[in-house]
């Protein structure tokens, strides 16, 4: 029987300034900016997308930017830390590029088999560069990041726990989710094992709850392929105890949402329609697109709304 989940689809965190997350993602990291929205639940806050060409599930990064937000705490039932796939030979240029921002990253470092850095955002947010030759991704360039070097997608996430047991059990047991490997400590799972459905939980079991805030992760999303896919893993969660939403349109997919035993946030999103329902894909991400309950208070939501801009010129 076909998986009904088929790795990570998208990955949402708090941000503070909406300018300096837009500059530092596109410009920076060299994601394209796919979509400009609203937070569905919070209208007066943007929703940004980044992502490849085309926002493909599995790249996409997205943030809800509160200007003036406090910096949050990593800690534990939280997702600490997204990781990016990068070709093998890419980290010397990462580095290279990171500290022209002066942008503090790790020594090199190995974690099963694999090489990767570790630095921060402007917000503290937890980001990994991890080199490996099993991404056939092409990821997004605007022509200044070189196409041999660009960040491909999602490589995986780490989670943050006091301790696995019930939430390994979701994963391999109702999420189509493998035990791959473990190693000082941090456990290793897969939907094939490849990048792009990695989750790691790494065990803190006196380490103190985190606070969520700018710089800190908000949900992590899982693909499914459409609604009836979405349907059935809904029903599996809720036969098997777990409290989960009714489904929510988020334009372009559709989710539910739970919480996963050790206190993240999991989301179950739809690959279709995607991003270019509202906007040609040549023109992705340029206006300010509103979900049709929305549209009509287009007047009063955009104006609240800080302008941004995007600022790619700069980062040659």
């Amino acid at each position: 029987m076909a998986a009904l989940i088929t790795g990570i689809h998208h990955i949402t965190a708090i941000a503070g300034n909406p300018q300096k997350n837009v500059d530092f993602y596109t410009g920076i990291l060299g994601l394209r900016l796919v979509k400009k929205t609203i937070n569905f639940d919070s209208p007066d806050v943007y929703h940004f997308y980044f992502g490849d060409e085309l926002g493909t599930p599995g790249t996409v990064f997205t943030t809800f930017p509160f200007d003036g937000a406090r910096k949050g705490t990593k800690g534990t039932g939280e997702m600490t830390y997204t990781a990016f796939s990068v070709s093998i030979d890419s980290l010397g240029y990462w580095k290279e590029r990171l500290a022209k921002y002066n942008i503090p990253t790790s020594d090199v470092l190995t974690r099963f088999g694999d090489k990767l850095i570790r630095f921060e955002d402007h917000d503290g947010m937890g980001i990994e560069l991890v080199a490996n030759n099993n991404d056939s991704r092409s990821g997004w360039t605007y022509g200044f990041i070189p196409k041999e070097h660009v960040i491909k997608g999602f490589y995986g996430a780490t989670l943050n726990l006091k301790a696995k047991e019930l939430t390994e059990k979701l994963l391999t047991q109702f999420m189509d989710y493998k035990f791959l490997a473990e190693e000082e400590g941090r456990y290793r799972y897969g939907t094939e094992g490849k990048p792009g459905d990695i989750v790691d939980i790494v065990i803190d079991k006196n380490g103190r709850q985190g606070v969520q805030s700018a710089g800190t992760i908000h949900h992590i999303a899982f693909r499914t392929a459409n609604s009836a896919t979405q349907l059935e893993v809904q029903q599996i969660l809720i036969n098997n105890g777990y409290h989960v939403t009714e489904v929510k349109d988020r334009n372009y997919f559709t989710s539910i949402y739970f919480r996963e035993p050790g206190g993240v946030l999991f989301e179950i999103a739809t690959d279709e329609p995607g991003f270019a329902i509202d906007e040609d894909e040549a023109h992705l991400g340029e206006l300010l697109k509103l979900p049709d309950w929305a549209e009509v208070h287009r007047d009063k939501i955009e104006p609240k709304l800080a302008k941004v801009q995007l600022n790619v010129e700069k980062y040659v």
